[in-house]
């Protein structure tokens, strides 16, 4: 097949439906399971599953467009495809700060939990735009045939994708770290059988190791450009990107992290339970009797 301005190759319409069906299912899922819980900090979960599964939506119709494409189904699916999974980054790292107070273990953490959350939140927000922008004008240039502009497009992606890429590197640092010196010494908390939060912080290791793979394969894929072997074929889309996303997105509903907000509030009756406890026998050790301290006379 000759060249279009927009793609290498005949994009496929059966494989963005069934895509499309993936990530319709999982992103349902998990608009449930969060209305459920409301664990209303995986919201952006959502938004970044909404964002590919419309992606792939349009996708679907540029792919049915063959050969004469449109430019708007293309730079729709482009930009969603690109920036869906800062969204499921974000929420990333939100679920380790509350593991983080689940376990009483800031003490452990390489960066305090109050600064964990605003810090990489904060990196993931400048690499969304510079993603953003590089995607404009990069989906801009593909309808004009600007090679000036393609570069620069090319060039603004890359930088915000190795922005991902070093906030993403230092929290999985960050993750081990804290993991390491929890097993090591771990709290009173952490030790409690009841709260299994072992499992959910090795779903954050593979969540974040689907992404980081992928974000890697989309550095290569623009440092390449146009003319490079990843962009010349469509099933690298689908292998380091795709199935990848659908993959973050089902591990994070088969441990979903709901749970931690469920023991974080488990945990909070228990502290409160404990502090009635302890005032009551303050008072009894004052010569209170206990029965009249249970009744409330005296407080």
């Amino acid at each position: 097949m000759a060249k279009s301005a927009f793609y290498n190759y005949e994009p496929s319409a059966p494989a963005a439906i069934i895509f499309i069906a993936l990530f319709g299912i999982t992103t349902t899922i998990h608009v449930w399971q969060i209305f459920r819980s409301k664990a209303w900090f995986l919201v952006p979960f959502i938004i970044g599953g909404l964002f590919e599964f419309i992606g792939y939506i349009c996708r679907m119709l540029s792919a049915k467009e063959a050969p004469n494409y449109s430019k708007g189904p293309y730079i729709i699916q482009s930009l969603l495809l690109l920036l869906g999974p800062a969204f499921f980054a974000a929420s990333i790292y939100m679920i380790l700060g509350r593991i983080i107070l689940l376990t009483d273990g800031e003490s452990h953490s390489p960066i305090k939990q109050r600064w964990l959350t605003k810090i990489f939140v904060t990196g993931d927000i400048v690499s969304f735009l510079a993603q953003a922008a590089g995607g404009v004008i990069l989906s801009s240039a593909a309808s004009t045939s600007s090679q000036k502009s393609t570069l620069l497009g090319q060039k603004v992606i890359i930088i915000g994708l190795c922005v991902q890429i070093l906030f993403f590197g230092i929290f999985i640092f960050t993750s081990l770290l804290f993991h390491i010196r929890m097993n090591k010494e771990p709290t009173s908390s952490s030790s409690n059988i009841s709260i299994q939060w072992h499992k959910h912080i090795w779903a954050l290791y593979a969540a974040n190791a689907l992404i980081m793979i992928r974000s890697i394969f989309r550095v290569v894929e623009y440092v390449q450009g146009k003319d490079g072997i990843l962009q010349s074929k469509e099933v690298f889309l689908y292998v380091f990107d795709a199935a990848l996303m659908v993959a973050v997105m089902m591990t994070l509903s088969a441990v979903h992290p709901s749970q931690i907000m469920e023991w974080l509030k488990g945990k909070g009756a228990r502290e409160t339970h404990r502090g009635s406890d302890t005032e009551m026998q303050s008072l009894t050790n004052a010569g209170m009797p206990a029965h009249k301290v249970a009744e409330g006379e005296g407080v």
